[in-house]
């Protein structure tokens, strides 16, 4: 893992406490920094759970492309500076490649989870 993934992964777990309270909406509601829909760890299927804790402890990492800067082509995430956002895989079940699944975090811990290849998005609540 790079100096600077570590630097980013370590910002982002500072911040945590910080992120959870402005995430403290009803679980049905949208998040208002996003717009998107929530989703609560305890609903993510059970790898992206691992996938998450896995991000938060900073690795090792399953596939090369982990941690690679998540563009944001679609713009269905908040527009932020270009290498904001950083993309993970959530493994898929009998796919033969890294399958559609994402978890796709931004500091201070802000992390999205799409399971159509970056169609939708739900922001992670924990």
């Amino acid at each position: 893992m790079t100096r600077h993934l570590r630097l980013w992964m370590l910002a982002a777990l500072l911040w945590l406490p910080q992120a959870q309270a402005a995430d403290t909406v009803g679980q049905a509601e949208p998040v208002k920094q996003s717009g998107l829909p929530v989703i609560t760890v305890a609903e993510l299927p059970a790898e992206a759970r691992d996938a998450l804790q896995t991000i938060k402890q900073g690795g090792p990492f399953a596939y090369d492309r982990d941690g690679a800067a998540f563009k944001n082509y679609e713009r269905i995430l908040p527009q932020q500076p270009r290498g904001y956002y950083r993309e993970y895989t959530v493994k898929t079940p009998g796919a033969r490649n890294r399958g559609a699944r994402r978890i796709v975090c931004g500091p201070p811990v802000e992390c999205y989870y799409t399971a159509d290849h970056y169609q939708t998005f739900k922001r992670i609540r924990e």
